[in-house]
């Protein structure tokens, strides 16, 4: 039996429990964990009247001034990187060594972020243009306010930051909510904060069951930002209660690889299958369709076979490649696409096994178009198989996918790849690579059931504040 952490919420720059708890349940052990604070309405009210009433005064600190505080809790977050990998392996059975990486990543972030923010400068224009003779506006960006920041299970620092940090140093105030599986990441975060000089308020972290204060947190009349990541129906659910508020979403994904006859197979199978299974494909970004064209599908089947047979299968303590997925009811979510593809006539080639929450591996092929795997986000360790005669019909099958997140093209024909990259709805192609977030100073953004507005370092900064112009007039 691990030690349970328990971890405190954040208000007002001071550690907070109640003495409700939500239990944090291990995905490798299916025992309780952890837990952290169960907050009520009043509470979260609370943390967003805090939150409004600090704002302003931290958006007329000078940009150095904020930088510099801020600076403080990524140092903190350097020096407790091992204790925030040991957490993520613990709380969402992520490998140990991927855990490291992400706060890595995410430290380079916010050190990308502090710099990107001196380079958005005000914007002068005078009125010449438009026969308006002496006038001369002027317009900078400004924070809009409160932001509400709510991170998924998957990403829990580096999700988490590229909200917060942005939003923090562009002049706005944050409330943090991170997922139920994540809290504990989440509100460690939010005690380092606490040991810095972020004035009070102007961070705050809070937390609960999404299903019991999810309404509460998005329809607070104090925010006017929701930066959300999850899932397709969580945030349709959110822009729905959530009209008069400025949104960002980041949801789902069904990014498909399209393979042409002339790829580079084993390069290409190489990078598909680290798209596919990188953390047991718990990715709005992982490849979760092969599309590939007839005469070389054998061939490509083959060989993805045989790499995934290599894959490490076990405990995220180990570094496995492939771990337990978050929960039981992803799972059985998983199984039940699987066996629908099976009845219907696809084909098994190597997995389809689970232990607790630990699924092999699975490639499924000879998937067509009437089986539910080629059309819903599994989130799991298991990728399908979809044959094409020719182009027409790959572009056909990817673009009738609701989603519209990010692609893959493995070709030799530069021609060809730009071809179809022009055709593809979605919001970014890779070519010759694996579907994939970042670097993070790229804009990042779906369309379709893939999200709403952009991210990305200097996007997601732009999305945190408006323009506001001073005109001045004179006579001569």
């Amino acid at each position: 039996m691990n030690k349970i952490e328990q971890m405190s919420a954040l208000i007002n720059g001071q550690s907070y429990q109640n003495g409700k708890w939500v239990e944090i349940i291990s995905p490798t052990t299916n025992e309780v964990i952890g837990q952290v604070p169960a907050l009520t309405k009043n509470e979260i009210d609370k943390a967003y009247q805090i939150a409004f009433d600090a704002q302003k005064l931290w958006a007329e600190m000078p940009l150095l001034a904020r930088i510099k505080v801020l600076n403080q809790w990524k140092e903190l977050i350097t020096s407790h990187k091992e204790k925030i990998a040991d957490l993520m392996v613990l709380e969402i059975a992520k490998g140990r060594k991927a855990a490291i990486t992400e706060v890595e990543r995410s430290v380079m972030y916010i050190d990308y972020t502090f710099e990107e923010m001196k380079r958005i400068h005000p914007r002068a224009y005078n009125g010449d243009s438009w026969n308006a003779k002496n006038k001369l506006g002027i317009f900078e960006y400004v924070p809009k306010g409160v932001v509400l920041a709510i991170s998924p299970f998957n990403y829990p620092v580096n999700l988490a930051i590229s909200k917060i940090i942005p939003a923090l140093v562009a002049g706005n105030s944050v409330v943090f909510k991170p997922a139920s599986q994540g809290s504990l990441v989440g509100l460690y975060l939010a005690q380092l904060a606490k040991a810095t000089e972020i004035p009070a308020g102007v961070f705050n972290a809070v937390s609960g069951k999404g299903s019991e204060i999810g309404d509460i947190l998005v329809e607070n009349p104090l925010i006017n930002v929701i930066s959300f990541t999850g899932s397709p129906e969580v945030g349709k659910h959110i822009a729905s209660k959530s009209l008069k508020v400025d949104m960002i979403l980041e949801l789902g994904g069904k990014d498909p690889a399209i393979v042409l006859a002339d790829a580079d197979l084993e390069d290409t199978a190489s990078k598909i299958i680290k798209g596919a299974f990188s953390y047991s494909g718990q990715r709005c970004t992982a490849i979760k369709r092969v599309l590939v064209d007839a005469k070389v599908k054998n061939q490509l089947a083959k060989i993805l076979v045989a790499k995934v047979a290599k894959l490490s299968v076990g405990k995220p303590e180990d570094d496995c490649d492939i771990t337990p997925v978050i929960d039981n009811k992803t799972v059985k979510y998983i199984q039940g696409l699987i066996s629908d593809a099976l009845k219907k006539g696809a084909k098994n080639l190597i997995g389809n096994k689970v232990e607790g929450n630990l699924m092999m591996p699975t490639l499924i092929d000879n998937v067509k178009e009437n089986m539910k795997l080629a059309w819903e986000e599994p989130f799991g360790p298991v990728l399908p198989i979809i044959s094409f005669k020719d182009i027409e019909q790959a572009i056909s099958i990817a673009n009738k996918s609701e989603y519209g997140l990010q692609a893959a093209i493995f070709t030799t024909n530069i021609n060809s790849a730009l071809s179809i990259a022009k055709r593809l709805e979605t919001g970014t192609v890779n070519i010759n690579d694996q579907t994939q977030r970042g670097p993070d100073h790229f804009p990042f953004t779906g369309i379709k059931d893939s999200g709403l507005g952009a991210q990305g370092i200097h996007d997601s900064l732009i999305s945190f504040m408006r323009p506001k112009g001073i005109v001045l007039n004179w006579k001569d």
